[in-house]
């Protein structure tokens, strides 16, 4: 039986390269995904010792892509896209053309044609759908407003970038002298492109609406854990596929409109925890199948031009952006989440040059500068999106909840998700003394339209538990779904206040156990207080019974 396939070592390779090295980043407190492409350009062909097999790992990332795309999907609908559409299209759209022009210019600078610098214009000017929902999903940011801005604003590109690799052998031929240069050479492929989106979305609209949730649906009241799954990954994989094959569209936006037709089912948190691990590892996959492609020769050979790239992507098309965003009158915070967000670029980009490269109409040179570029402006965006996200407006001086006189008696409840709005809810029924943290900008407006004092930030920086008041309170209550960040939020407290008597919600056994293990005095376990009440009400039915 042969054990060694292409396959099976590119999966196994990448995978166990990316944690040595994204543990080795996590240690030296960089970003995991500086580690996961450093990870690819060892396994790649520009590094001595074993070598990946670059088709399949591309391959292996678009899955990646497609169950990113899925995930964002599930929590966007229609009237999500709609309401941004008004910054959305026109500024992806004045975006790409300020990045085409300046990308066009250094090409011209360094000889090549206007095709040429068309086409590099083009794949500098897109940015990464993996790198851009990473860095708001880290942040939890994909369900604000400034992430429903970006993403609507991928969108965007998505579109425009379809149709322009179906025009690009169009102005090849021309180029290239073999078309006839008609107006009809032109109009006609544009035309078809936009009938083949309209109807993709129309049908996506009309009849996915109908079939997919009845699917899922289906698959759920079956019973089997397995067949839903399996239900999940096929409406995700299979419509991009579809949309791809038949109409000519990215897997990308595939993905999304399926994500976001069964978004409107009362499954889709069960579909979005069912393809969290998958969603996980192939996103990994892809950050290393773009490390590589990175020939680490290109710093040394071509210094300049690769500086005036990363400039253009990084600098160029971000300060566009940002502008863009103010001119609609939206605030500083939002425009810089936005600017930071497309900072980079990806798979798109990597398409357009290799399909330029093909048609001959790109040279190698400037596709080597498109690849360097990307690893660069990926490499560099987390720290980008750092120092955004350290700006005064965001994490600046933390100002302290008002708290009342006397302050004993204090409760501050950590997370204001589904169980934190219930848990204060009814603390502010009974008259009691509240505080509360929560990290996403959304739970935080509503919280306080609710009339509830609520501070924005991490329950484990100390500022932030002494700026809501841990210092008198009375009780800590951790309703976050995560255990282990429970348990360390925990440690921070008590050293805080030793007295407050720390509640904490745990969902597997070995969180209740790392949560005894610290001393944590009660722990609520989701399905044990279920099954207690079950029974609970099983006893006392049948006591009923025999009266």
């Amino acid at each position: 039986m042969v054990h060694h396939s292409p396959l099976i070592a590119t999966i196994v390779a990448g995978l166990v390269v990316a944690f040595l090295m994204g543990a080795l980043a996590h240690r030296l407190k960089v970003s995991p995904i500086a580690g996961y492409l450093l990870a690819g350009v060892l396994v790649g062909p520009f590094t001595p010792g074993f070598v990946a097999d670059v088709g399949l790992a591309n391959q292996l990332a678009e899955i990646g892509v497609i169950l990113l795309m899925f995930g964002v999907g599930l929590h966007f609908s229609l009237r999500d896209l709609l309401s941004v559409k008004k910054i959305a299209v026109p500024g992806a759209i004045v975006q790409i053309l300020v990045a085409t022009l300046l990308g066009m210019g250094l090409a011209h600078a360094l000889g090549w044609s206007m095709v040429a610098g068309l086409v590099f214009g083009l794949a500098l000017s897109v940015a990464s759908t993996v790198v851009l929902l990473r860095a708001l999903e880290i942040r939890s940011l994909v369900q604000t407003e400034r992430g429903r801005v970006a993403v609507g604003w991928l969108i965007v590109e998505d579109l425009v970038m379809v149709l322009a690799l179906v025009m690009l052998p169009v102005l090849a031929g021309i180029a290239n002298g073999d078309g006839q240069g008609g107006a009809s050479t032109i109009l006609l492929p544009l035309a078809i492109t936009f009938l083949k989106v309209a109807g993709f979305i129309g049908l996506m609209l009309l009849v996915g609406r109908r079939i997919i949730p009845a699917t899922l649906h289906w698959a759920a009241h079956t019973g089997s854990r397995e067949l839903f799954r399996l239900a999940v990954l096929s409406i995700a994989l299979g419509v991009a596929f579809g949309a791809a094959y038949i109409f000519d569209v990215s897997f990308a936006l595939g993905a999304f409109f399926a994500g976001m037709i069964l978004g409107e089912s009362q499954l889709s948190r069960r579909a979005t925890e069912e393809t969290l691990p998958l969603r996980d590892a192939f996103a990994v996959l892809f950050f290393v199948s773009v490390g590589m492609l990175f020939d680490p020769s290109v710093v040394i050979d071509r210094p300049l031009p690769l500086l005036a790239t990363v400039a253009i992507i990084v600098l160029g098309k971000s300060l566009a952006a940002f502008v863009i965003v103010l001119s609609f009158g939206h605030s500083n915070t939002k425009a810089l989440t936005i600017a930071a967000s497309l900072a980079q670029i990806g798979e798109f980009s990597f398409i357009l040059a290799a399909l330029g490269t093909q048609l001959g109409v790109l040279p190698l040179d400037a596709r080597d500068l498109i690849l360097a570029g990307a690893i660069v402006s990926i490499f560099l965006n987390p720290f980008i999106f750092s120092a955004v996200a350290a700006r005064p407006g965001d994490t600046g001086k933390i100002e302290p909840l008002p708290q009342p006189q006397p302050a004993k008696g204090l409760i501050i409840l950590v997370g204001y998700g589904r169980v934190g709005c219930l848990i204060a809810g009814e603390l502010k029924k009974a008259g009691r003394s509240l505080a509360v943290i929560e990290e996403r900008p959304d739970p935080v407006r509503q919280a306080k339209a609710e009339g509830i004092e609520c501070l924005s930030g991490n329950a484990l920086d100390p500022l932030i538990l002494r700026a809501a008041g841990i210092d008198d309170a009375s009780h800590l209550l951790l309703a976050i779904p995560e255990g282990f960040e429970a348990g360390a939020i925990c440690e921070h407290a008590r050293k805080l206040n030793p007295d407050t008597h720390v509640i904490a919600r745990a969902h597997s056994d070995a969180e209740v156990e790392h949560l005894q293990r610290l001393g944590v005095p009660d722990i609520v376990m989701g399905e044990r207080e279920i099954a207690a009440r079950m029974l609970s009400l099983t006893a006392r039915s049948s006591r009923q019974g025999k009266d």
